[in-house]
């Protein structure tokens, strides 16, 4: 008996840990594709205050202009696939808790969907179906650039509050270091109060930035521990069971 309960012992190790690998290399994915796609390949084509410098760009940078659209893509397809890979990973600790990170992730990748749309469509008047006239295309072309910003950032709100639900776990099971956890956590906090802050007090862009801050460290950290570790080889399945009886309890 204490045999079989030992290699049901492992057998359960083994199925977390594959299922934390899978779950890193989404989120991976979701750090590259984000960081070609809104840091570096959208400010090559996009000009705040100028919209004869966007079209030019767009029309000069065909191959950028629809790739970004494709990034942007590549961001909702792996931020849902790590959504649904933590919920499976986290759903031993708490079930409650585990949705909560992938309904927020599934809501976060929804918006930059809608961002996606704005892209796509940008592209496609600037390219295929330019309007009458190029002042025309320019201006629409820059409204759509500047409406897919804005998603991104109200988006910041979801981002945020799937990132507190996931540090939480993260500390609660045990699997991870404990202030792996809090750093996430506390990363989801400052991308929530960034979305406010950004409206509510204008003129803070440096304010913003420093929130956001513990979530590029916690995020980083995540991915490569979920990569290089999986899990702690000092956790077993039972401390899932524990932590999910200190929720319970």
């Amino acid at each position: 008996m204490s045999k079989m309960l030992y290699i049901a012992t492992r057998w359960g190790m083994r199925s977390t840990e594959g299922t934390a690998r899978l779950t890193g290399l989404a989120y991976l994915g979701l750090a590259v594709t984000g960081v070609l796609g809104f840091m570096l390949a959208r400010p090559r084509l996009y000009v705040a205050g100028d919209a004869a410098a966007t079209l030019a760009n767009l029309m000069a940078q065909e191959a950028l202009a629809r790739g970004v659209v494709a990034l942007e893509l590549g961001i909702v397809l792996t931020q849902a696939l790590a959504a649904l890979l933590f919920f499976r990973l986290f759903r031993p600790v708490s079930g409650f808790a585990a949705g909560a990170v992938a309904a927020f992730g599934l809501v976060n990748a929804a918006m930059i969907l809608t961002s996606a749309g704005l892209l796509a469509t940008a592209a496609h008047v600037a390219l295929d179906a330019p309007l009458p006239t190029t002042a025309d295309t320019a201006t629409t072309v820059q409204l759509l650039y500047v409406a897919s910003g804005y998603m991104w950032d109200v988006a910041a709100l979801f981002f945020g509050l799937w990132l507190i639900p996931m540090g939480w776990l993260a500390h609660r099971s045990r699997w991870m270091p404990r202030v792996l956890g809090w750093t996430v956590a506390a990363g989801g906090c400052g991308y929530v109060l960034s979305a406010f802050l950004g409206y509510l007090v204008p003129d803070t862009a440096l304010a913003k930035e420093i929130l956001t801050v513990p979530a590029a460290i916690g995020e980083f950290w995540m991915i490569g521990y979920l990569l290089v570790r999986g899990v702690s080889p000092r956790a077993t399945p039972e401390d899932a069971d524990h932590a999910r009886a200190g929720v319970d309890g």
